[in-house]
């Protein structure tokens, strides 16, 4: 099959590491389905791409599988599926309650597993593949980060790993992709680098091998590895992309 009739859908990809990643694509070929919440959002960027869009939060199960019936029966079967809906604003140690709890499952996790268990019909016809992106919050407790994040992408992380075992009787390949300090414009970093620079800058230094932060080419390109035949015999693993922190 040339590239020119790959599919791919990519949640949450309305703006920052999503649009990366849906960019990075397109540039390869594949038609490309967006993604997100925001309507004004996703049309400016899928005029940017030239590409459609499908409106909704996949944390509802039932938006995810009308979702996945949209690009189904309007592009075909998917050959790629990338997970990126999440979101690390949460409650600091020591003040999460059970609607924070609920609300950064739903976020972190259930957003992912809801659309990979609508996907597997479409990707089991083309053998297709998975990349979830995660966090090394979920790998290693990172200080100052929400308790109530980590927990969540660890469980996301664990069940990429889990859910390989069932998935690869389909052949279909799943990863994830756990993420360190990725600045873009919007990101948090560049809030925190407006507050207090030096602290930041330290930060690196004393913490990351590569004393930088990461950039949204940086992770469009590992997760389109992970998506190709290049990455054709690597499924249910986590790779960790933040420069050397953890």
């Amino acid at each position: 099959m040339s590239k020119e009739k790959l599919n791919v859908l990519v949640t949450g990809s309305s703006r920052g590491i999503g649009f990366a990643i849906a960019k990075e694509f397109a540039a390869n070929g594949y038609k490309v389905i967006l993604n997100g919440r925001d309507e004004n959002s996703l049309k400016r960027a899928s005029r940017e791409l030239n590409t459609d869009y499908f409106l909704g939060d996949v944390s509802d199960p039932q938006i995810a599988k009308k979702m996945v019936k949209y690009c189904v029966s309007e592009f075909g079967d998917l050959n790629a599926l990338i997970c990126n809906v999440g979101s690390g604003k949460s409650h600091q140690p020591g003040k999460e309650n059970n609607d924070e709890w609920k609300k950064m499952f739903d976020v972190n996790f259930l957003s992912t597993t809801n659309v990979i268990e609508s996907s597997v019909k479409t990707l089991s016809k083309t053998k297709g593949s998975i990349v979830c992106i995660s966090s090394i919050c979920g790998v290693k407790p990172i200080n100052s980060a929400p308790v109530t994040y980590s927990v969540a992408k660890a469980a996301l992380n664990f069940y990429v790993h889990a859910y390989s075992k069932y998935l690869g009787t389909k052949g279909v390949r799943i990863n994830s992709v756990a993420l360190g300090n990725i600045q873009f414009p919007g990101s948090t970093w560049e809030e925190k680098l407006k507050k207090n620079k030096k602290q930041v800058e330290d930060m690196l230094k004393n913490e990351v091998a590569l004393t930088r932060f990461g950039n949204t080419d940086d992770v469009s390109k590992t997760v389109f590895f992970l998506s190709s035949d290049e990455a054709k015999f690597i499924t249910g693993a986590t790779l960790i992309a933040d420069g050397g922190q953890v």
